[in-house]
């Protein structure tokens, strides 16, 4: 089974790219949905770390949102609670797709928690900034403050970039995108 991981600025485009792949797909914003609105565990430690935040399930997007525009330093709390969880998941969900050709690691975080291994292909999403802000600004929880604390955690685009095995730039319509997958797919399966 080979591990394509889709990695990429916020708002890039990495989810709907992970889709037009055509294999199994671990999406880890999904998880992260599922974690909060039912795992107990995380609950229990975001509400010692952060009482003043979270008391019960589901965790709401208002109270995670909260904690971090008050102190940036609560999301590095959050996500080393989130994160081992997100992991777990993922080695589940490997295991359960073994026999796959390949999967799609859509993580946002990836390359920061070192997620990858060696033999992953790495696929950057290079997206037009003006584009990307668009784009955000048409979701209904668009919050710049909350955008830019995210984007301090994560590593520089560049550096992503300088991991990647193919780089695929989106301009955000279908037909490249697919063209763009195919062409990848063909040179990872030739070798």
């Amino acid at each position: 089974m080979i591990k394509i991981a889709v990695v990429g600025g916020i708002g890039s485009g990495k989810s709907h790219i992970a889709k037009l792949f055509d294999y199994p797909i671990f999406n880890a914003d999904l998880e992260v949905a599922k974690i909060y609105k039912t795992n107990r565990k995380c609950l229990k430690s975001l509400k010692k770390k952060l009482p003043k935040y979270f008391s019960s399930l589901p965790i709401k997007k208002e109270e995670i949102i909260k904690a971090i525009t008050d102190d940036e330093k609560n999301l590095i709390k959050i996500t080393n609670i989130i994160h081992p969880e997100i992991r777990t998941k993922m080695d589940i969900f490997l295991k359960d797709n073994k026999k796959e050709d390949a999967v799609i690691l859509d993580i946002p975080l990836l390359l920061e928690n070192k997620l990858n291994q060696k033999g992953d292909v790495i696929i950057f999403i290079q997206s037009k900034k003006i584009e990307v802000i668009k784009r955000l600004k048409k979701r209904s929880n668009f919050n710049l403050d909350l955008l830019n604390k995210f984007k301090k955690i994560q590593l520089p685009l560049d550096y992503k970039k300088k991991k990647a095995h193919f780089i695929i730039k989106n301009n955000f319509t279908n037909k490249s995108a697919k063209m763009n997958i195919k062409k990848i797919l063909k040179k990872i399966f030739s070798k």
